[in-house]
This record gives C-alpha cells, sequence and structure tokens, in this order.
C-alpha cells in the first residue's frame, strides 16, 4: 500500500459495515464516514473531506449509485462498489458514475486492498489527465489571443509577422509580464482606439 487513505463507507446491513471499517483500519486506511445508508453518506461527505467512497449499491432510503451521483457534485473522489448483485443495469450504472471498481459480496481483504489501491491509482491518473487537458487547453486560449495581437501590431505598426512577434517578445521582457498579458493589453487598447 503506497498510504493511508481516508475511506468513506455506506452499507446498510450493520455487521458488514462494521467488518468493512475493521478490515479498513486493520489494512492501515481510517475511516471517518460509516453510513448506514445512501442519504446518510451524502450527509456526512458535505462534512468531511474523503480519498475513496466504498458503497453498497441496493440500500433504503437512497441507493448507493444515486449517492455516488450526488457526491461528485461535493468532491470528486474515487469509488468502490460493493454489491450482492453484479446484473448488467447495475454495472451500466456504475460505468456511468465513475466506478473504478466493483465488488461482488463477499469479499476478501486481499481483493478489497487491491481495489483501494487500483482505484486511487486510476483515480489520479485520470486527474492528471483532467488537470494537463486543462492546461493544453489554456495554452490554445493564449495562443489564439497573442496571434490576435500579433495581428493588431502587423496592422497598425505595418510589421511583419516575425517582427510583431519579436515585438511582443520585447515588451514582455522590458514589462517583466507574461507575453499573454502582453498580448491582452494590446487587444484591450486596440479596442479602445477603434470607432
Amino acid at each position: 500500500m503506497s498510504h493511508p487513505l481516508k475511506i468513506a463507507i455506506a452499507e446498510d446491513e450493520t455487521d458488514l459495515r462494521t467488518d468493512l471499517e475493521e478490515t479498513l483500519q486493520e489494512l492501515g486506511h481510517e475511516v471517518p464516514i460509516a453510513a448506514a445508508n445512501g442519504r446518510e453518506l451524502v450527509e456526512q461527505m458535505q462534512k468531511i473531506q474523503v480519498d475513496l467512497v466504498i458503497t453498497d449499491i441496493c440500500m433504503p432510503d437512497l441507493d448507493g449509485l444515486t449517492a455516488i451521483e450526488q457526491i461528485r457534485e461535493i468532491q470528486p473522489v474515487p469509488v468502490v462498489i460493493l454489491s450482492a448483485y453484479n446484473d448488467d443495469e447495475f454495472l451500466q450504472r456504475a460505468m456511468k458514475q465513475w466506478v473504478l471498481a466493483y465488488l461482488v459480496k463477499p469479499v476478501n481483504e486481499k481483493s478489497l486492498q487491491t481495489s483501494i489501491e487500483l482505484a486511487a491509482q486510476r483515480f489520479r491518473e485520470f486527474k492528471a489527465l483532467e488537470e494537463q487537458t486543462s492546461n493544453l487547453q489554456q495554452a490554445l486560449e493564449d495562443r489564439k489571443i497573442i496571434e490576435r495581437a500579433k495581428g493588431i501590431l502587423m496592422e497598425r505598426a505595418e510589421l511583419s509577422e516575425s517582427e510583431a512577434f519579436r515585438r511582443l517578445q520585447l515588451l514582455s521582457s522590458q514589462k517583466n509580464q507574461k507575453m499573454i498579458e502582453i498580448a491582452r493589453t494590446i487587444m484591450e487598447a486596440d479596442v479602445a482606439f477603434r470607432p
């Protein structure tokens, strides 16, 4: 195991919930939330940050998959499903909720630990990809603004494309600002000077 996690659990059967909590603690994890149903899980997740959620599907009041849907709005976390059911409907719903592991009861300690590690690792990878995608989108947006500013310099100062780009670089260096900031300033000034 890489490091202990804070794990929220939801299981309507008291004995199973207690066993799961004890097993997780024996594996070195902390269990700050041990809910008896989906609604209780959602309420507790609004107050307590966790690293991972393990939930049953079929529970009274609010089922586990519906709870996960609501939890994703509160705090995105990896999810491991524990269920006595493995039919297609549950599996399809689980896939739509970004469930990263699905264990059919009864579960042994080794498969539980493996699923936790796999879900946590996959979630970190998804988050890294999401951040990378966001950074690439921002870089693309910045590039578009820099190109527009370069076009304004080419038009107003009658510069070639390479000269306009060097002018942006020079201004960035002189003002000790990022090129995107200089480009935005040029675009704002251009708007102010247009009739």
